[in-house]
């Protein structure tokens, strides 16, 4: 029985210089590069830093991810790279770096879907996704709720998605309107700990017995916390962060659990899975462990080190694209920095442009 092949997954979509190794569905090693202290004096991501700290960031992160993992560039034998979605002058990089890998090394090329990368993530933790489960992705620029079967293969059904902004994209923006540092999540999440998350009545939107079941939407929530902070700061009273933070995630929580185990009971799905850089926050964790066992349903949450973004999501979808027969990618793909999630097998490719197509119908 032939061997199947160490898998090596480069992920570029954002401000995270991401490598992995994978084979079999095990993690052999990994390393991340991050140029979050660069974007931080801006209160956001700026794109042309983040591709330019990746051209820096990506030979030194394989050599990491290798020399962790015991290996040597000659024993890859399959490379799996972000092509979609993203800031496109970042993807770039990373598509360019596992080109170069793919054609140096004579080994094939897989485009992965980034928010499949983050699906898959949880099986180098868990194992095999059950078939079918319900994924819950949240991060700083997507909340959906998912309906997944072989995520190799099959069609992902959208069963809701945010209309506006994601939660990351709401604790962002908040915590820069509380004075709290960028990124606002893991900030939002520290400050929390110590306020009253009753203190602050904030709206749960799409709640009611009209709206879309599975719909999220961020952006009322994020004004009136803004609001709430404005009022509070005009009365002349000190801003009670703590309470301020403690309210907007349970706000959040309250919502994208709430949505997710409904969706679990209504198409009779056992498992929920919840992955994304939004997974790693504390009470979007406990609540959804609460209402899951409540519900009996099995959570599944990867650990928080594989819920930001990472190279070893990409090359566990590599490994899955593999074992699937999912034939490889040409070495003229192209990047897709709005793809939408329809497959975890993302290989845009580069056609002609339409004034070669003008010459070629002209001649």
């Amino acid at each position: 029985m032939t061997a199947s092949p160490v898998v090596l997954g480069i992920e570029s979509s954002c401000d995270e210089t991401g490598v992995g190794l994978v084979r079999d569905g095990r993690l052999l090693g990994d390393a991340v590069a991050t140029s979050m202290d660069e974007h931080a004096r801006f209160g956001g991501v700026v794109p042309e830093i983040a591709a330019r700290a990746h051209v820096h960031a990506v030979a030194p992160a394989v050599r990491a991810a290798l020399d962790a993992a015991g290996l040597r560039r000659a024993d890859i034998g399959a490379v799996a790279v972000t092509t979609g979605p993203g800031l496109s002058s970042a993807l770039q990089v990373g598509v360019a770096a596992a080109k170069g890998f793919a054609f140096a090394l004579d080994v094939p090329l897989y485009g992965v879907h980034h928010l499949a990368g983050h699906v898959a993530a949880d099986t180098l933790e868990h194992g095999p996704l059950p078939n079918p489960c319900v994924v819950l992705i949240v991060s700083g620029g997507h909340t959906s709720l998912l309906l997944v079967r072989d995520l190799a293969l099959d069609r992902i059904v959208h069963l809701g998605d945010t209309l506006d902004d994601a939660a990351g994209e709401c604790f962002d923006k908040v915590a820069r309107v509380f004075g709290l540092p960028y990124p606002g999540g893991p900030a939002i999440d520290r400050v929390a700990r110590d306020g009253d998350p009753r203190a602050v009545a904030f709206p749960r939107a799409l709640s009611g017995p009209r709206d879309d079941p599975y719909a999220f939407s961020f952006s009322g929530l994020k004004s009136a916390a803004a609001r709430w902070a404005e009022r509070t700061r005009a009365g002349g009273d000190p801003l009670p962060v703590a309470d301020g933070a403690a309210s907007l995630q349970e706000a959040v929580a309250d919502v994208l659990t709430r949505k997710a185990v409904a969706a679990c009971v209504e198409h009779d799905v056992r498992t929920l899975v919840v992955v994304g850089g939004v997974a790693a926050n504390s009470r979007v964790r406990s609540l959804a462990q609460e209402r899951c066992a409540a519900a009996g349903i099995t959570l599944r949450v990867p650990p928080l080190r594989l819920c930001t973004d990472n190279g070893a999501m990409i090359a566990a979808v590599g490994d899955l694209l593999i074992k699937a027969g999912v034939a490889p990618a040409p070495l003229e793909m192209s990047i897709d920095a709005s793809a939408p999630l329809e497959y975890a097998s993302l290989q845009p490719v580069a056609g002609p442009s339409p004034a070669a197509l003008a010459a070629a119908q002209g001649a």
